[in-house]
């Protein structure tokens, strides 16, 4: 069974969070456990956040090639249709993007 792209990334990215976060407990704060905890959650999430796009980039950029196939299938197909839709039997070039 093949995990897409795009599951992969998330799943690093929420594991790369829960890791940072769980050791972000074992360090001591100098205030309210409530806003300790705020402050724990924000820092995980910053650092999960640049940790991912170093240790993460492999499947970062896998899901975007998937996601940039899937989109230019997507506009083939959408051309085939117009030109059906019009009566052509050849859709037209699609123009390119600037």
């Amino acid at each position: 069974m093949r995990i897409p792209p795009a599951t992969k990334f998330t799943i690093g990215r929420i594991g790369l969070f829960v890791i940072i976060f769980v050791i972000l407990l074992a360090v001591p704060f100098p205030m309210s456990r409530d806003a300790a905890l705020l402050v724990r959650l924000m820092i995980a999430a910053v650092v999960s956040a640049a940790a991912s796009w170093f240790l993460l980039a492999r499947w970062r950029n896998e899901m975007a090639a998937t996601i940039e196939k899937q989109m230019s299938r997507r506009r083939d197909d959408k051309e085939r249709l117009r030109a059906a839709l019009a009566g052509d039997d050849e859709p037209k070039k699609p123009r390119a993007r600037s």
